[in-house]
Protein backbone atom coordinates (compact mmCIF):
# COMPACT_ATOMS: atom_id res chain seq x y z
CA UNK A 1 0.00 0.00 0.00
CA UNK A 2 1.10 3.54 -0.71
CA UNK A 3 2.56 5.26 2.32
CA UNK A 4 -0.01 7.01 4.51
CA UNK A 5 0.78 10.38 3.04
CA UNK A 6 0.37 12.69 0.13
CA UNK A 7 3.77 13.28 -1.17
CA UNK A 8 4.03 16.98 -1.65
CA UNK A 9 0.34 17.15 -2.22
CA UNK A 10 1.50 16.65 -5.54
CA UNK A 11 0.62 14.31 -6.08
CA UNK A 12 -1.68 13.75 -7.34
CA UNK A 13 -2.74 12.38 -10.40
CA UNK A 14 -4.23 9.05 -12.01
CA UNK A 15 -6.70 6.34 -13.34
CA UNK A 16 -10.10 6.51 -11.78
CA UNK A 17 -12.23 3.49 -10.91
CA UNK A 18 -15.96 4.10 -10.26
CA UNK A 19 -15.46 3.74 -6.49
CA UNK A 20 -13.42 6.94 -6.49
CA UNK A 21 -16.50 8.96 -7.26
CA UNK A 22 -16.36 9.13 -11.07
CA UNK A 23 -19.09 7.58 -13.18
CA UNK A 24 -16.92 6.95 -16.23
CA UNK A 25 -13.36 5.71 -16.80
CA UNK A 26 -10.84 8.40 -17.73
CA UNK A 27 -10.06 6.97 -21.16
CA UNK A 28 -6.73 6.14 -22.73
CA UNK A 29 -3.68 7.32 -20.81
CA UNK A 30 -1.28 9.48 -22.79
CA UNK A 31 2.39 8.45 -22.92
CA UNK A 32 4.64 11.20 -21.66
CA UNK A 33 6.65 11.22 -24.90
CA UNK A 34 3.51 11.87 -26.96
CA UNK A 35 2.13 14.66 -24.78
CA UNK A 36 3.64 18.16 -25.14
CA UNK A 37 4.27 20.31 -22.11
CA UNK A 38 4.77 17.55 -19.56
CA UNK A 39 8.17 18.31 -18.09
CA UNK A 40 10.33 21.04 -16.65
CA UNK A 41 11.32 22.55 -20.01
CA UNK A 42 7.72 23.50 -20.80
CA UNK A 43 7.26 27.30 -20.40
CA UNK A 44 3.81 26.98 -18.81
CA UNK A 45 5.01 24.42 -16.26
CA UNK A 46 8.05 26.58 -15.51
CA UNK A 47 5.80 29.60 -14.95
CA UNK A 48 3.53 27.65 -12.60
CA UNK A 49 6.52 26.21 -10.73
CA UNK A 50 7.93 29.70 -10.14
CA UNK A 51 4.62 30.71 -8.56
CA UNK A 52 4.10 27.77 -6.20
CA UNK A 53 3.33 29.23 -2.81
CA UNK A 54 5.44 28.82 0.28
CA UNK A 55 2.83 28.24 2.97
CA UNK A 56 1.61 26.33 5.99
CA UNK A 57 -1.61 24.34 5.83
CA UNK A 58 -3.44 22.23 8.37
CA UNK A 59 -6.14 19.75 7.35
CA UNK A 60 -8.78 17.95 9.39
CA UNK A 61 -9.45 14.41 8.19
CA UNK A 62 -12.65 12.39 8.52
CA UNK A 63 -13.87 9.02 7.26
CA UNK A 64 -15.70 9.41 3.96
CA UNK A 65 -16.32 5.82 2.86
CA UNK A 66 -15.32 2.19 3.42
CA UNK A 67 -14.90 -0.58 0.85
CA UNK A 68 -16.29 -3.57 2.74
CA UNK A 69 -13.14 -3.73 4.83
CA UNK A 70 -12.38 -3.90 8.53
CA UNK A 71 -12.43 -0.13 9.14
CA UNK A 72 -15.54 1.27 10.85
CA UNK A 73 -14.26 4.68 11.96
CA UNK A 74 -11.30 6.97 11.30
CA UNK A 75 -10.19 10.52 11.97
CA UNK A 76 -6.99 12.50 11.87
CA UNK A 77 -5.03 15.57 10.85
CA UNK A 78 -2.43 16.48 8.29
CA UNK A 79 0.04 19.35 8.50
CA UNK A 80 1.86 20.48 5.38
CA UNK A 81 4.50 23.16 4.98
CA UNK A 82 6.33 24.37 1.88
CA UNK A 83 9.39 26.57 2.51
CA UNK A 84 11.29 28.60 -0.07
CA UNK A 85 14.92 27.51 0.28
CA UNK A 86 16.12 29.82 -2.53
CA UNK A 87 17.59 27.13 -4.77
CA UNK A 88 14.86 24.65 -3.88
CA UNK A 89 11.67 23.87 -1.98
CA UNK A 90 11.79 22.29 1.46
CA UNK A 91 8.62 20.38 2.34
CA UNK A 92 7.55 18.90 5.66
CA UNK A 93 4.40 16.85 6.08
CA UNK A 94 2.87 14.91 8.95
CA UNK A 95 -0.16 12.68 8.59
CA UNK A 96 -1.68 11.41 11.85
CA UNK A 97 -4.71 9.11 11.80
CA UNK A 98 -6.58 6.89 14.25
CA UNK A 99 -8.42 4.01 12.61
CA UNK A 100 -11.00 1.86 14.43
CA UNK A 101 -11.66 -1.70 13.30
CA UNK A 102 -14.73 -3.91 13.73
CA UNK A 103 -13.38 -5.20 17.06
CA UNK A 104 -13.40 -1.60 18.38
CA UNK A 105 -9.61 -1.51 18.43
CA UNK A 106 -7.97 1.84 17.72
CA UNK A 107 -4.80 1.88 15.64
CA UNK A 108 -2.75 5.06 15.31
CA UNK A 109 -0.92 5.55 12.01
CA UNK A 110 1.61 8.37 11.65
CA UNK A 111 3.70 9.33 8.64
CA UNK A 112 6.46 11.97 8.82
CA UNK A 113 7.81 13.03 5.45
CA UNK A 114 10.37 15.64 4.45
CA UNK A 115 11.95 16.54 1.11
CA UNK A 116 14.19 19.09 -0.52
CA UNK A 117 13.65 19.53 -4.26
CA UNK A 118 15.71 21.79 -6.51
CA UNK A 119 13.70 24.42 -8.35
CA UNK A 120 15.02 23.21 -11.70
CA UNK A 121 13.41 19.82 -11.01
CA UNK A 122 16.66 17.88 -11.35
CA UNK A 123 17.53 16.88 -7.75
CA UNK A 124 15.72 15.71 -4.64
CA UNK A 125 16.53 14.54 -1.12
CA UNK A 126 13.94 12.67 0.93
CA UNK A 127 13.20 10.92 4.19
CA UNK A 128 10.02 9.24 5.42
CA UNK A 129 9.13 7.38 8.59
CA UNK A 130 5.83 5.61 9.09
CA UNK A 131 4.65 4.13 12.38
CA UNK A 132 1.69 2.04 13.46
CA UNK A 133 1.05 2.63 17.16
CA UNK A 134 4.61 2.56 18.55
CA UNK A 135 6.19 0.34 15.89
CA UNK A 136 8.08 1.70 12.90
CA UNK A 137 6.61 -0.02 9.85
CA UNK A 138 8.43 1.74 7.02
CA UNK A 139 11.36 4.09 6.61
CA UNK A 140 13.06 5.49 3.52
CA UNK A 141 15.76 8.08 2.91
CA UNK A 142 18.14 8.99 0.12
CA UNK A 143 18.58 11.27 -2.84
CA UNK A 144 17.50 11.21 -6.47
CA UNK A 145 18.38 13.06 -9.66
CA UNK A 146 17.52 13.24 -13.34
CA UNK A 147 20.02 14.18 -16.01
CA UNK A 148 17.88 16.84 -17.71
CA UNK A 149 14.26 18.06 -17.80
CA UNK A 150 12.21 15.20 -19.19
CA UNK A 151 15.20 12.85 -18.96
CA UNK A 152 15.99 9.73 -16.99
CA UNK A 153 17.93 9.41 -13.73
CA UNK A 154 18.51 7.36 -10.64
CA UNK A 155 17.64 7.18 -6.96
CA UNK A 156 20.24 6.30 -4.34
CA UNK A 157 18.64 4.89 -1.19
CA UNK A 158 20.34 5.03 2.20
CA UNK A 159 17.35 3.40 3.95
CA UNK A 160 15.82 0.85 4.32
CA UNK A 161 19.06 -0.43 2.79
CA UNK A 162 21.68 0.99 0.40
CA UNK A 163 20.33 0.55 -3.10
CA UNK A 164 20.45 2.28 -6.50
CA UNK A 165 17.52 2.21 -8.92
CA UNK A 166 16.99 3.76 -12.33
CA UNK A 167 14.31 6.38 -12.93
CA UNK A 168 12.49 6.30 -16.28
CA UNK A 169 12.39 9.05 -18.89
CA UNK A 170 10.12 11.90 -17.89
CA UNK A 171 10.30 11.26 -14.13
CA UNK A 172 9.07 14.20 -12.06
CA UNK A 173 9.65 15.00 -8.40
CA UNK A 174 6.65 16.11 -6.27
CA UNK A 175 6.69 19.90 -6.67
CA UNK A 176 7.26 19.71 -10.41
CA UNK A 177 4.59 17.02 -10.60
CA UNK A 178 2.14 19.50 -9.08
CA UNK A 179 3.27 22.31 -11.37
CA UNK A 180 2.95 20.07 -14.44
CA UNK A 181 -0.61 19.09 -13.56
CA UNK A 182 -1.68 22.69 -13.03
CA UNK A 183 0.05 23.76 -16.24
CA UNK A 184 -1.76 21.00 -18.14
CA UNK A 185 -5.07 22.16 -16.66
CA UNK A 186 -4.43 25.69 -17.84
CA UNK A 187 -3.60 24.34 -21.31
CA UNK A 188 -6.94 22.54 -21.44
CA UNK A 189 -5.60 18.98 -21.07
CA UNK A 190 -7.84 16.41 -19.38
CA UNK A 191 -5.78 13.22 -19.00
CA UNK A 192 -2.05 12.80 -18.30
CA UNK A 193 0.31 9.94 -17.57
CA UNK A 194 3.39 10.98 -15.59
CA UNK A 195 6.17 8.99 -13.90
CA UNK A 196 6.66 10.26 -10.34
CA UNK A 197 9.33 9.68 -7.75
CA UNK A 198 8.40 10.96 -4.28
CA UNK A 199 10.59 8.91 -1.94
CA UNK A 200 7.71 7.27 -0.05
CA UNK A 201 8.70 3.74 -1.05
CA UNK A 202 11.84 1.74 -1.77
CA UNK A 203 10.95 0.55 -5.28
CA UNK A 204 11.76 3.67 -7.30
CA UNK A 205 9.31 5.60 -9.46
CA UNK A 206 5.60 5.00 -9.81
CA UNK A 207 3.31 5.70 -12.74
CA UNK A 208 0.65 8.29 -12.09
CA UNK A 209 -2.51 8.70 -14.09
CA UNK A 210 -4.04 12.17 -13.82
CA UNK A 211 -7.57 13.20 -14.68
CA UNK A 212 -8.36 16.92 -14.66
CA UNK A 213 -12.10 17.03 -14.04
CA UNK A 214 -12.50 20.81 -14.05
CA UNK A 215 -10.51 24.03 -14.30
CA UNK A 216 -11.94 27.53 -13.91
CA UNK A 217 -9.99 30.58 -14.97
CA UNK A 218 -12.31 32.88 -13.06
CA UNK A 219 -11.79 32.92 -9.27
CA UNK A 220 -14.56 31.39 -7.16
CA UNK A 221 -15.76 32.47 -3.70
CA UNK A 222 -13.76 30.96 -0.84
CA UNK A 223 -13.37 31.92 2.81
CA UNK A 224 -9.60 32.51 2.43
CA UNK A 225 -9.21 35.68 0.37
CA UNK A 226 -5.69 34.90 -0.89
CA UNK A 227 -6.98 31.69 -2.47
CA UNK A 228 -10.34 32.99 -3.63
CA UNK A 229 -8.54 35.36 -6.00
CA UNK A 230 -6.92 32.51 -7.95
CA UNK A 231 -8.02 30.17 -10.77
CA UNK A 232 -8.48 26.56 -9.72
CA UNK A 233 -10.16 23.24 -10.31
CA UNK A 234 -10.41 19.55 -9.44
CA UNK A 235 -7.97 16.78 -10.30
CA UNK A 236 -7.75 13.07 -9.56
CA UNK A 237 -4.47 11.16 -9.31
CA UNK A 238 -3.96 7.38 -9.22
CA UNK A 239 -0.61 5.80 -8.35
CA UNK A 240 0.49 2.52 -9.94
CA UNK A 241 3.49 0.31 -9.31
CA UNK A 242 5.69 -0.01 -12.39
CA UNK A 243 5.04 -3.73 -12.89
CA UNK A 244 3.38 -5.52 -15.83
CA UNK A 245 0.48 -6.78 -13.69
CA UNK A 246 -0.30 -3.46 -11.95
CA UNK A 247 -3.88 -3.12 -13.17
CA UNK A 248 -5.24 -1.56 -9.97
CA UNK A 249 -3.96 1.68 -8.40
CA UNK A 250 -1.93 1.43 -5.23
CA UNK A 251 -3.40 4.68 -3.93
CA UNK A 252 -5.69 7.44 -5.21
CA UNK A 253 -6.34 11.05 -4.30
CA UNK A 254 -8.72 13.71 -5.55
CA UNK A 255 -8.43 17.38 -4.62
CA UNK A 256 -9.15 20.96 -5.51
CA UNK A 257 -6.00 22.81 -6.60
CA UNK A 258 -5.45 26.51 -6.85
CA UNK A 259 -2.98 27.89 -9.36
CA UNK A 260 -0.33 28.38 -6.64
CA UNK A 261 -0.32 24.66 -5.71
CA UNK A 262 -2.39 24.91 -2.53
CA UNK A 263 -4.97 22.12 -2.19
CA UNK A 264 -8.31 21.63 -0.44
CA UNK A 265 -11.21 19.18 -0.46
CA UNK A 266 -8.95 16.13 -0.44
CA UNK A 267 -10.36 12.64 -0.97
CA UNK A 268 -7.73 10.01 -0.19
CA UNK A 269 -8.55 6.43 -1.16
CA UNK A 270 -6.36 3.94 0.73
CA UNK A 271 -8.14 0.90 -0.71
CA UNK A 272 -10.04 -0.35 2.35
CA UNK A 273 -11.30 3.11 3.29
CA UNK A 274 -11.47 6.71 2.07
CA UNK A 275 -10.57 9.82 4.07
CA UNK A 276 -11.77 13.37 3.40
CA UNK A 277 -9.48 16.31 4.14
CA UNK A 278 -10.61 19.91 4.61
CA UNK A 279 -8.30 22.91 4.82
CA UNK A 280 -8.74 24.14 8.40
CA UNK A 281 -5.83 26.57 8.83
CA UNK A 282 -3.76 28.34 6.20
CA UNK A 283 -0.97 30.90 6.16
CA UNK A 284 1.12 32.18 3.29
CA UNK A 285 4.81 32.56 4.11
CA UNK A 286 6.33 36.03 4.09
CA UNK A 287 8.26 36.89 0.90
CA UNK A 288 11.68 35.28 0.97
CA UNK A 289 14.69 37.30 -0.19
CA UNK A 290 17.50 35.12 -1.49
Amino acid sequence: MKSWLLAGLAVFCLTVPPRAGFSEPPGVLLPVADSPGLHASDPTAAKIASGLAAHRAFYKLSLDDTHAGDVVAASGTMSYEVMDACDGWAVQQRLDMIVTNRDSQDVRMVSDYATWESKDGLKMRFRMRQTTDTATTEVTSGEASVDRPGGSGEVRYALPKPNVQKLPMGTLFPMWHTATIIAAAEQGKKVLSLPLFDGTGDTGAQDTSVVITSWHTKPAPFRIAALAALPGGYVHVAFFDRTPDASEPDYEVSMHYWENGVADDLRMDFGDFVMRGKLDEFKLAAPHHC
